[in-house]
């Protein structure tokens, strides 16, 4: 893990991104029997234009599960053409997929895994969590591919706390940990195929931080806990919170204790058509990769 304690070095104030909107999520549904989330972009208008290179956001707040002897979870299921990118708070979550890629990931982890030209996949609590029950918190944000590497080799990325980039911000104001791309100079560990950032932020009461992203890029809050002013409006816990795609700094200032999950990325400018776990370029690839997984090219998966 990278920490770095960042000094301010002016008292400037930058100039502020506009907001584009604030979104709260239709309700609660079920993904299988195991993930109780809000989806977010079913609430946003041209969500997936406003959003891009994101897809999807499924965010299952803290929840507490009864022990059981059977894991909750989801099937096996496919995908094509985007990444799935999995993100822990409190309890453990199992992933296998026909590619060979599996693994457990507990609080502060992510897993990472690029579906590209084709797999299978499922998940589930895990079993040790499952049968001890306790407090779920997690969220699943789907990922855009480009073009050129929509039918690449998939990929899997086992991403401990241990390998996040950390930042202590001055003067005891929180914490932010890099999950993908960079702030302030620190790193995250994901490998991404286009510029994206991906940040879970924590601020303590009357702290504060400045999200400094390049213009054209799309940026997006969720406000998991607090109450706090971000950008000079006040935001709540359940706020999902757009900026326009403009130069400017984002202002976070926490009245009370703040979770954070910040989204950027580089907009790619390509048509998108999305059928279900498919997500191409054009009707005739999603009528492709149907065909593809009806003749078993996705390869095999045990349920």
């Amino acid at each position: 893990m990278t920490t770095q304690l960042v000094t301010p070095t002016s008292n400037a104030a930058p100039a502020q991104r506009r907001i584009e909107g604030i979104y709260q999520a239709p309700g609660l549904h079920w993904v299988g029997d195991g993930f109780r989330v809000a989806g977010y972009f079913s609430a946003i208008p041209d969500a997936v234009r406003k959003l891009s290179p994101f897809l999807l956001l499924d965010y299952n707040p803290p929840y507490d599960y009864s022990p059981t002897d059977r894991p909750r979870g989801v099937g096996v299921h496919p995908h094509r053409g985007f990444e799935t990118v999995t993100i822990a708070w409190d309890g453990s979550v199992a992933h296998h997929d026909s590619a060979g890629g599996g693994g457990v990931i507990g609080p502060g982890d992510v897993q990472w895994m690029t579906a590209a030209s084709g797999v299978l996949h499922k998940e589930y609590h895990e079993r040790e969590f499952s049968e001890r029950g306790g407090i779920f918190h997690m969220a699943q944000l789907w990922v855009n591919l480009p073009r050129a590497h929509k039918m690449g080799p998939p990929r899997y990325q086992p991403l401990t706390a241990s390998q996040m980039g950390q930042v202590e911000l001055p003067r005891g104001a929180g914490q932010v940990r890099v999950i993908a791309g960079e702030y302030l100079g620190v790193r995250g560990p994901a490998l991404t195929y286009s510029p994206v950032h991906v940040y879970d932020a924590r601020l303590h009461e009357q702290g504060a931080a400045s999200f400094d992203l390049p213009a054209g890029y799309t940026v997006a809050v969720l406000v998991m806990e607090g109450d706090l002013t971000l950008a000079g409006a006040a935001v709540k816990q359940g706020d999902f919170v757009i900026f326009e795609r403009e130069a400017g700094a984002i202002l976070a200032e926490a009245r009370a204790e703040a979770h954070l999950l910040v989204l950027a990325g580089e907009p790619i400018d390509e048509p998108v058509v999305q059928y279900g776990p498919f997500v191409m370029n054009t009707r005739e690839e999603i009528l492709q990769a149907f065909a593809d997984y009806n003749r078993g090219a996705f390869g095999t998966l045990e349920d």
